[in-house]
């Protein structure tokens, strides 16, 4: 399948077979979202999500930003309310950008978030919703919506930030919208590294991903994200079993025992 063309705001390359390296490309913005920046995004995930040679997605943003949120300056779709009218028009345009969590979150391929800079309001939310996260030495996150006015529950932050630091931490960091910087995010477990260089870091845990059967991990992300919904362990356990049965009758498994004894590379074929 055909990767979709890079758009004015998105920059997609492929550095090695099974990667795409998504990057938000609105440097000199700190790569704020607006509605161009959000759509871009939006198909672009779309296309990557039904890709089978996509197996591993890295998030990431162009010049000194990952993302430093919305673009207070305007989102640039005023049409909207002359259609729509304020309300329904406010509502329509939250729905659009907190859908860039979902489509994150529920990609099949795992997403590593290579966060090279400000990960601010939205940026964090994109961060969260990404399945491993790494920081370069530099780079700082806030929740941010409180400090702009709005409810610090914004974007999906209030489920996905208390799973992954606690909620204790959680809420001491969405009550008060403070900056923390990459030591502290790796601290607190947000973050699994601080590295010089959060692209190449990124690279190097998408490529011990692929030593990985494709339809393994797909159902590993699923299952890890399920599990801390299911309110019970036998259900997981339920789904676990499952997931084994299942990847026990696929091709690459056979293909991944035999690398595994051989003790060379895997070659999967995705069936």
């Amino acid at each position: 399948m055909n990767l979709p063309n890079d758009s004015e705001l998105v920059r997609l390359d492929r550095p090695q077979p099974g990667v795409v390296v998504l990057t938000l490309d609105r440097a000199e913005n700190l790569n704020t979202l607006n509605v161009h920046l959000v759509r871009d995004l939006l198909a672009t995930l779309d296309s990557l999500a039904s890709d089978r040679d996509t197996r591993v997605v890295i998030l990431t943003g162009s010049g000194r930003a990952f993302c430093a949120g919305l673009d207070l300056r305007g989102y640039g779709d005023p049409d909207r309310e002359t259609i729509m009218g304020r309300p329904l028009a406010m509502l329509d345009r939250q729905r659009e950008i907190s859908s860039l969590i979902s489509r994150i979150h529920s990609m099949p391929q795992p997403v590593i978030a290579a966060v090279n800079g400000a990960a601010a309001g939205a940026g964090l939310a994109m961060a969260c919703a990404s399945d491993v996260r790494v920081a370069a030495v530099d780079a700082v996150f806030a929740v941010s919506f409180i400090r702009a006015g709005y409810s610090g529950c914004d974007l999906g932050v209030s489920w996905l930030l208390p799973r992954l630091v606690g909620a204790s931490r959680a809420h001491e960091l969405m009550l008060t919208g403070r900056r923390f910087n990459a030591q502290e995010a790796e601290r607190i477990g947000l973050v699994t590294d601080v590295v010089e260089d959060a692209l190449q870091a990124a690279l190097d845990k998408a490529a011990e991903i692929l030593l990985n059967p494709p339809a393994s991990v797909e159902l590993t992300k699923q299952g890890m994200w399920l599990a801390l919904e299911t309110p019970a362990l036998a259900t997981t356990i339920e789904l676990e079993n499952r997931q084994q049965i299942f990847t026990a009758t696929t091709r690459d498994q056979s293909e991944a025992r035999a690398a595994f004894l051989e003790k060379r590379p895997p070659r999967y074929e995705h069936r």
